[in-house]
């Protein structure tokens, strides 16, 4: 498989003005439409319908969209666009309560907006600053996911059967994914692989993007439903546990979509390594443990109506958290652009943090 088997999530198109291209990701696996976001409430609407999803490609959608939001507005006065800077990345930040990296992104371009304004720079400079800011976000995340790949790959021998919950591939990033890095390195390097993909209910990412992504580039899959899981570890079928993540605490709680939590129970039950593969950016340090972590609470039509037909009882009362936690004593290892961590803890998350 080569380097670029991995499909394309999300890129800018143009100069200024331009506008956002990105995989239509709710359509998946029937349909691969380019969606074109040339509006913040676009793409407000985008990252909450889950048009583009996973934490590092939320937050390169976030950096665009400020530009979307900015890139006409050089008639505003320096005070007057900083103003209405400031407003579009609080709107943005309204798309999702959970990824961390939506907040990250965000908070880098207001730094950037601060820096060049101390500096005296002119709207249209201060634009371009956004528009340079927004794409280091975006190349850095390619970069990162290519490394953690490079890491994630010395964990896995030939002939290995791993498993993986919802989708951490291309399409949760700019670039070749998080959790699926590990897997696209591997096969560059000749090692034959399968994989156990969960389908990832209620949405089924799993199912929908994850599948389609590993076919798309030549890795073997098998689809499974969520329940079974534990029953393929059983079997022996399952060497070792990628995972991406939506929000890591300080303390090295896992935050990532909801039925994570379990599979990592049943790894640590049957003796299988669980390995979670996300950039320093998913990392809060703001946040000492994961019963910080905000869930988001997602629709009930998203249990009730599956896919759009209802499959259960009109009027159900339901529970709908898009995430859990998995507390940091059941992660065999984080995987980090900077390196594996082993057994994440405070200390061990602090010190890479310093790495960056």
């Amino acid at each position: 498989m080569s380097a670029q088997a991995h499909v394309e999530t999300l890129r800018w198109e143009g100069q200024c003005p331009g506008y956002v291209s990105m995989v239509e990701q709710t359509l998946l696996p029937g349909q691969h439409v380019q969606l074109e976001v040339r509006t913040v409430p676009e793409m407000v609407n985008a990252i909450y319908r889950l048009a583009v999803r996973g934490a590092p490609a939320i937050g390169v959608a976030a950096a665009f969209g400020v530009l979307l939001g900015v890139q006409d507005q050089g008639a505003l006065n320096r005070e007057e666009f900083q103003k209405h800077t400031l407003l579009v990345c609080d709107e943005l930040a309204t798309a999702r309560p959970t990824a961390v990296n939506l907040f990250w992104a965000l908070n880098r371009m207001r730094q950037r907006l601060a820096l060049d304004f101390e500096q005296g720079l002119d709207v249209a400079g201060l634009i371009a600053g956004l528009f340079e800011e927004a794409h280091e976000i975006f190349t850095s995340d390619r970069a990162t996911c290519r490394r953690m790949g490079e890491i994630g790959a010395e964990l896995i021998a030939d002939g290995q059967s791993l498993l993986t919950h919802c989708n951490a591939g291309a399409l949760a990033t700019a670039g070749m994914g998080t959790a699926l890095a590990p897997m696209y390195v591997a096969a560059e390097q000749g090692k034959q692989l399968h994989v156990y993909a969960d389908e990832t209910r209620p949405l089924l990412q799993g199912a929908r993007i994850t599948a389609w992504e590993l076919m798309q580039a030549g890795i073997p899959v098998t689809l499974i439903t969520d329940s079974m899981a534990a029953r393929v570890m059983q079997e022996g079928k399952v060497d070792a546990v990628f995972v991406g993540s939506d929000r890591i605490a300080a303390n090295g709680d896992v935050c990532n979509k909801i039925g994570t939590y379990g599979v990592a129970l049943s790894a640590q039950a049957h003796g299988i390594p669980f390995y979670v593969v996300a950039p320093l950016s998913t990392i809060d340090p703001s946040l000492s443990d994961g019963s910080k972590i905000p869930i988001e609470e997602r629709p009930a039509a998203e249990i009730t109506e599956g896919l759009g037909r209802l499959t259960a009882p009109a009027g159900v009362d339901t529970y709908n958290p898009a995430f859990d936690v998995t507390p940091a004593r059941l992660v065999t290892g984080l995987i980090t652009e900077v390196g594996l961590l082993t057994a994440p803890d405070a200390a061990s998350i602090q010190s890479a943090l310093t790495r960056a």
